[in-house]
């Protein structure tokens, strides 16, 4: 018998089930889950007002997590691993209990000796930020970069990734005064207020006075309003990567300004990416967790207290991502 967190209606918090480990057909991993972290992409499926649809129900949710493998067919018993799922998206279950049946290919063992709460922290979030920058943005040494939405886990893990491959001035820019200042500890070589303005001119004269010269890219997880402005930052030819739309689902900018520099938008979706890329893209940020160049807060929460950690996030009250522990 295992634990679980079981969404059994749209639009409510899960509750801890008992029931039977999950059955393990061939071409799968039985798979003790130490870690899984409650993200928005969890939230927004759970709701069933999602694209991906209404979910079947019940289900237990948690589109990832870091666990030890209990059986598998070619990955030795015991290995740690961080594992994605499709629950919510799909029908199945997800990483929010004692145990997960993933298949195979989905795995990825751990390098290195980094905490399981801190690899599930990272996950997803960190695969986006370091592809959108540096596969579909193409980053390079020497470049200024933009980072939009610096106070969240992707925001975070980009200003850690563009230091990383050498960006001669990152500026964070966020709305969250504690967002901002974990940004400067991060690397941030500016950060940029965008709350309390509601027009493009206002933050567009903001971000362009915490740059030194036209910037080379902006990574972008809030579009709207920010978007258009951080567009009127960049050079000729110029790169904007959007991965979210915390801001709107709509950005007013307007014709002159893409076309008198020839900008590049650029849309980035980890959906996109190939199992190699997920797993070498996942490798590399644990790689530099192990070596202590890349973190993010997290807040460890008991499996059992589930309901209280979702409804945070739902809410929009989680200060830092709440990762959900097994250990009893």
């Amino acid at each position: 018998m295992m634990r679980a967190a079981t969404i059994r209606a749209c639009g409510l918090p899960p509750a801890i089930t008992t029931r039977e480990a999950p059955e393990q057909p061939d071409g799968t991993a039985l798979v003790g889950v130490t870690a899984a972290p409650i993200t928005p992409l969890d939230v927004l499926c759970a709701t069933g007002a999602s694209y991906f649809g209404t979910p079947a129900l019940p289900y237990v949710p948690g589109v990832q997590g870091v666990g030890v493998v209990e059986r598998a067919g070619t990955i030795p018993s015991g290995t740690a691993v961080w594992f994605s799922t499709t629950a919510g998206m799909r029908p199945g279950d997800g990483s929010m209990a004692d145990y997960c049946v993933v298949p195979e290919a989905d795995l990825v063992p751990l390098p290195g000796d980094v905490e399981a709460p801190l690899v599930a922290a990272l996950g997803l979030s960190a695969i986006a930020a370091w592809m959108a920058l540096t596969w579909r943005g193409e980053l390079r040494a020497g470049e200024q970069v933009v980072i939009l939405g610096a106070g969240g886990v992707v925001g975070q893990v980009a200003v850690q990734t563009a230091r990383l491959h050498g960006a001669r001035r990152v500026i964070a820019a966020c709305r969250s005064g504690a967002g901002r200042r974990r940004a400067s500890e991060l690397g941030a070589d500016a950060v940029v207020d965008l709350s309390g303005a509601d027009d493009v001119d206002t933050l567009a004269v903001r971000l362009l006075d915490a740059c030194d010269g036209p910037v080379d890219l902006v990574l972008d997880t809030l579009f709207g309003l920010p978007a258009a402005a951080a567009l009127r930052t960049l050079r000729p030819h110029g790169r904007l990567v959007n991965l979210g739309s915390s801001a709107g689902e709509t950005a007013p900018f307007d014709s002159a300004t893409l076309r008198s520099r020839s900008l590049r938008l650029l849309g980035y979706t980890n959906n996109e990416l190939t199992a190699e890329q997920r797993r070498d893209a996942l490798v590399a940020v644990v790689e530099h967790a192990a070596a202590g160049k890349m973190s993010v807060p997290y807040d460890t929460v008991p499996l059992t207290d589930v309901a209280t950690a979702w409804e945070r996030q739902a809410s929009g009250q989680a200060s830092h991502r709440s990762v959900l522990t097994t250990a009893q």
